[in-house]
């Protein structure tokens, strides 16, 4: 259908969209040609085809060029790749058309979205750098160590690795992994995680980063666990328990159910009787675009239920149901319970 002609009931939202999305396209490729290569002729026919062109493109424009927008590229740190992308970005450039000026609150919407993207990505590209192995949202990998031992990263993990003249070390940079150690007793076998470092000689463990503890589980051999802050603050792990380090303590050692807390490494999520906030947050970490609650369902709803890590919005889905919910699907898979 012609750009020009009456768009049909129904699917004025579809065409907005992809307006939209053809403006970002055109806006990024003539903010990054040279004049010579940057289509103009071929930019020209576009903005013609339909007044909608030239308008999503002004406010492309009008955002990108606000001076809050400007603030807030200046303000990003130096060191980050992000900061040093969006700042050679809003540079002038020669062939860039005149733009309106839009309401304040745009430009600080996009000083605050230009912001939350410079957090957000720097760490994540840092990790990528520090890693010798990561895993996406939602995906599972199993790794087979230097020395014969093997590996199981989980959703969203990140691991640093040094096998040099006999050593057998492993940093824990973000998530989880499952640890099936060959038995070397002239070469311990560490791993380090945020606030716990684990040291063994041939067994199989767990350790999990949640930005705030370290949760070690043994499932079979021994463990040795101590805390980063004070070496003094040491615990020793028999198969089917579990101990968290956090940045000062460490917690007793307590009863774990390895099967249970260990089923993703089958791709399954398993709860008894867990809170629905617990279950959310864990549903969470599978799951690469927000959940959002928007009922009290989160404060007195339990669960119990054995889930597949690879169809997440059908686990929560059924939760939905179970607990006589509505879900609502937004455009880039945001849900949100209500």
């Amino acid at each position: 259908m012609d750009d020009a002609s009456p768009i049909p009931e129904g699917t004025d939202k579809i065409a907005s969209d992809r307006i939209a999305d053809e403006a970002l396209d055109w806006f990024t490729r003539l903010r990054n040609a040279t004049p010579e290569d940057a289509g103009e002729a071929e930019f020209a026919a576009w903005l013609r085809q339909n007044p909608r062109h030239a308008e999503a493109f002004d406010d492309l424009e009008a955002i990108w060029g606000s001076p809050a927008f400007l603030g807030a590229v200046r303000s990003l740190p130096v060191a980050t790749p992000a900061a040093a992308s969006a700042r050679r970005a809003v540079e002038p450039r020669p062939h860039a058309r005149p733009s309106r000026k839009l309401p304040v609150r745009f430009g600080a919407i996009a000083a605050m979205l230009l912001l939350a993207i410079g957090v957000w990505q720097a760490p994540a590209l840092i990790l990528r750098w520090q890693a010798d192995y990561v895993t996406a949202v939602g995906d599972r990998a199993t790794i087979a160590l230097p020395d014969g031992s093997s590996m199981i990263l989980n959703t969203a993990s990140a691991v640093a690795l040094d096998f040099e003249n006999g050593r057998r070390d492993v940093r824990l940079l973000q998530g989880e992994a499952f640890f099936d150690v060959r038995h070397d007793p002239a070469h311990p076998f560490r791993v380090a995680g945020r606030f716990g470092a684990i040291e063994v000689k041939g067994t199989a463990f767990s350790v999990r980063e949640d930005g705030a503890r370290d949760t070690v589980i043994l499932e079979r051999g021994r463990v040795e666990v101590r805390l980063v802050a004070d070496e003094a603050a040491q615990a020793t792990l028999e198969p089917g328990q579990q101990v968290v380090a956090s940045a000062n303590a460490l917690s007793a050692v307590e009863p774990a159910d390895p099967v249970t807390a260990l089923a993703w490494r089958q791709g399954r999520i398993v709860f008894d009787d867990q809170p629905f906030e617990t279950v959310l947050a864990e549903l969470r970490r599978y799951r690469s675009a927000p959940v959002v609650v928007t009922t009290g369902l989160a404060e007195d709803f339990r669960v119990s239920g054995n889930y597949r890590t690879t169809d997440i919005d059908g686990a929560l889905r059924s939760l939905a149901a179970a607990a006589g919910v509505d879900v609502t699907t937004l455009p880039g898979g945001i849900l949100i319970l209500r």
